[in-house]
């Protein structure tokens, strides 16, 4: 924003300088003018609007469009009031005063002020509100953001608890504004009130990491009123109909819900799928560094593990635990806990 400064000095040194000639050449085309009247008149306009522009340093273009939207719908508000007949009942109202003018000025006067309270409060109220109200409240008119902004990032109870986004975030995987539909908050209540412990330490979780988030100034978070929503819906119906409607991202670890966003054609990402992606594949044939930690299911048999979690079994290591080895993998089982790998000592040892 700095660099921007110097052009904006030169702009206004310019306006100066053209109200300056305005007064000059409106003194000049008038007999009734002095010269140094144009001139003073033409600075004080001037002054005038620099200053304005001044307080309105932090106004972006962004804000004029949205300040802008506020005014028409409050001027569509005034339009609709003024043309309920107002104005003709308060000239009724001050018939009995004998002075038709009063009642003139009063229905000008009403007039007026409908139009410009109204423009006013609906710019202010446009202004204190956030892009995702815009097409919450309406569904077809969506306030795009910047490209560097990244998608909306919707979460569920699910995957604040588990409390990788921010770390994801902050290494720059996500991006975008964060958003925790009320519904969801209030479900964290819920668990953090129950009289069961494990779901009340969840509950408690989830609202100590979402505090968390609050308070990073580098994480845009916001709590999205779900009032306009229909009641009816399931909770994951609820989360994948405000992801269609905010044409937002859904993050989640439920299966379940990642599988009925999928049906229904919601952008979803499941934590699970994003963690699996980004394991290391060991393949057969290729030989590791492992650290040995403990025996194996057979007498011969030692264990480690790599940095991810996977298990390899090394056959005939027993002797080698508490070491690390350099190992060959020779064959991989998929199980219902994950994957096994089993592996051979090098025939050739790193000393």
């Amino acid at each position: 924003m700095k660099s921007s400064q110097p052009s904006v000095n030169v702009a206004r040194l310019i306006y100066l300088v053209l109200c300056e000639l305005a007064g000059f050449a409106i003194a000049l085309s008038s007999e009734s003018i002095p010269l140094w009247a144009g001139l003073v008149g033409g600075l004080g306009i001037a002054i005038f609007f620099i200053i304005v522009e001044g307080l309105m340093k932090d106004f972006t273009l962004r804000g004029f469009s949205t300040a802008t939207f506020g005014v028409a719908i409050g001027l569509l508000c005034a339009f609709l009031l003024n043309r309920a007949q107002i104005p003709e009942l308060i000239k009724l109202a001050a018939t009995p005063l004998n002075d038709p003018g009063i009642g003139e000025a009063l229905a000008l006067a009403f007039t007026v002020s409908s139009y410009a309270s109204l423009a006013f409060l609906g710019s202010v109220l446009a202004l204190r509100s956030n892009q995702e109200e815009f097409s919450f409240i309406i569904p077809y008119v969506r306030f795009r953001q910047d490209a560097a902004s990244g998608q909306l990032l919707i979460l569920d109870a699910e995957v604040i608890i588990d409390g990788r986004l921010p770390s994801l975030m902050a290494a720059g995987f996500l991006t975008g504004r964060v958003l925790v539909p009320q519904f969801v908050l209030d479900e964290l209540q819920v668990m953090a009130n129950s009289p069961a412990s494990g779901k009340r330490q969840r509950g408690q979780r989830g609202l100590e990491i979402l505090s968390d988030l609050q308070k990073n100034p580098a994480i845009p978070i916001s709590i999205q009123d779900s009032r306009g929503m229909a009641e009816d819906e399931s909770f994951q119906g609820r989360l994948v109909q405000m992801a269609k409607l905010l044409s937002g991202r859904l993050l989640t670890t439920d299966e379940n819900l990642t599988k009925v966003a999928h049906l229904q054609g919601a952008d979803i990402i499941n934590f699970n799928d994003l963690s699996d992606a980004l394991k290391p594949s060991v393949v057969v044939g290729e030989s590791v560094r492992l650290a040995l930690v403990r025996a194996g299911k057979d007498d011969h048999q030692a264990v480690g593990y790599m940095p991810d979690g996977t298990m390899i079994v090394v056959n005939h290591a027993i002797s080698k635990i508490g070491t690390s080895q350099n190992v060959t993998v020779v064959s991989s089982i998929q199980t219902s806990a994950g994957e096994m790998i089993f592996a051979e000592l090098n025939s050739q040892e790193d000393h």
